[in-house]
């Protein structure tokens, strides 16, 4: 789970970090003093406790532009001024923290917000048994499935993995996001940077067959996952 707090009050930053750290060890968190910074940073997170007031660009603001980039973020609003929680819900805050923190109070938001971050990487992993060892795989890791014989190639981001199985019943368990663009491929709709009538190029330039029956089918299917607020992520 990746976490970020950013304060421009170094005590609230230190006090935030010992919470969570408190409550969830294993997490990835960083800290930032400032909007500008948390921006500029570019990377991208599960969950933000962010400061409303803060010089520069205020948490609303800050929060405005990493809403439209992320509608699933978790954003969190550390606030003094109870009149500004209206703000924060206009930009679809999960919750909010009045100062002084409590630490029960902040426990009982976190938890709920950690729960809800579980459960959405819960639905976009992928569990599957290679070499005598089970592999845990993000969905958007994978590029594409390939079919052979009794067998199936997971072709990911980071590496190549073999499974027994069948297309149809992985097409099944990944879901709406891939597309069986051909007898032998199962095709994750978020890599594809570009298409013909008879192939599909991915993320880093590999080429798959895309079969010609399936050609209208393949382009409504990806229209409908771009139309419905699919993510690319090439």
């Amino acid at each position: 789970m990746e976490i970020a707090i950013c304060d421009d009050e170094k005590e609230i930053r230190e006090q935030l970090k010992r919470l969570v750290e408190e409550q969830r060890p294993d997490v990835s968190l960083t800290c930032y003093a400032s909007g500008e910074a948390l921006l500029d940073a570019g990377k991208r997170f599960d969950m933000v406790f962010l400061d409303i007031r803060m010089d520069g660009k205020d948490g609303i603001e800050t929060a405005r532009i990493l809403r439209k980039a992320d509608e699933d973020l978790l954003l969190i609003f550390i606030t003094g001024l109870k009149e500004y929680v209206f703000d924060a819900f206009d930009v679809g805050a999960f919750h909010y923290l009045l100062k002084p923190i409590s630490g029960e109070k902040f426990a009982q938001v976190f938890e709920a917000a950690a729960r809800k971050v579980e459960k959405k990487h819960k639905q976009e992993t992928f569990l599957i048994r290679n070499r005598n060892r089970n592999v845990l795989l993000r969905k958007d890791h994978i590029l594409y499935v390939e079919s052979r014989m009794r067998k199936a190639e997971i072709h990911t981001c980071r590496g190549n993995y073999e499974i027994y199985g069948t297309m149809q019943a992985l097409e099944k368990q990944l879901g709406g996001n891939f597309y069986r663009c051909h007898r032998g491929y199962l095709v994750n709709l978020a890599h594809v940077l570009e298409y013909t009538t008879d192939s599909i190029t991915l993320t880093g330039g590999m080429k798959i067959f895309l079969s010609r029956e399936k050609y209208n089918a393949f382009v409504r299917a990806y229209m409908r996952y771009l139309q419905n607020g699919g993510i690319s992520y090439v």
